[in-house]
């Protein structure tokens, strides 16, 4: 009988804290899915497909609201620019996986993935990445599309009333206050979120606000940190 790696076996117990984190997104997505007019077959589908989070979230958002595909695209791949980042760093931990293993890897990577996986090749030169990783990873995911399954099925019995509306914003809150940590991360909040406002009222058309937005905070963000404004 063939036996787990402790590896992998280490993986899911290290990221099990950050699974209490995942369930009320997850419920929150599978349930502002619904709300948008998706089915819930749709839904799971639309979840285990793009499995991204916040970018998740944002294009249900703008496929409610009737956006243009290349729009709704466009905001998911600004939104997820990070993965990006994450690849490149974590690539020469890679090296030597199979292409096939690099393919899983790079579908599973997420901030938790990439973050506990580091952290753990920094510290043991004997870790077996692989089994490491798809602890860490796979766990996340099977948690991921069990609340965005759960928050579906909710979303679908809650009478239209409800107006669960309000519910992918306050998430998007809920990610943005603790990621607050300096000023050029403020700065970076407070003009993406002033020009959102600014471009909304302004009634820029194809729903550009999210990428308008992300591209002139993160601007504004880099801009402080170039003049040495991280205290």
């Amino acid at each position: 009988m063939p036996t787990v790696p402790p590896d992998l076996l280490d993986g899911v117990r290290d990221v099990m804290p950050l699974h209490l984190g995942i369930v009320p997104f997850g419920l929150v997505a599978g349930v502002a899915a619904v709300e948008q007019g998706l089915s819930i077959l749709h839904a799971i589908g639309f979840s285990t497909i793009v499995f991204a989070g916040a970018s998740q979230l944002a294009m249900i958002e703008l496929l409610g609201a009737d956006a243009p595909l290349a729009i709704v695209v466009g905001t998911a791949v600004v939104v997820n620019l990070r993965m990006l980042m994450y690849s490149a760093s974590i690539a020469p931990y890679f090296r030597d996986f199979a292409a096939q293993s690099k393919t899983v890897a790079s579908y599973l990577l997420t901030d938790q993935a990439y973050a506990l996986s580091l952290a753990r090749y920094g510290e043991d030169g004997q870790t077996d990445r692989f089994a490491y990783y798809i602890g860490v990873a796979a766990s996340l995911w099977v948690v991921w599309q069990l609340s965005t399954i759960a928050g579906a099925f909710l979303g679908a019995g809650l009478p239209p009333e409800w107006g669960f509306e309000f519910a992918a914003p306050l998430v998007f809150l809920a990610l943005l206050v603790p990621a607050l940590k300096d000023r050029a991360s403020a700065t970076s909040g407070l003009v993406g979120g002033l020009v959102a406002v600014a471009v909304v009222a302004a009634g820029i058309p194809f729903h550009l606000d999210i990428i308008v937005a992300a591209v002139v905070g993160v601007g504004a963000g880099l801009a402080v940190e170039s003049l040495g404004g991280d205290a």
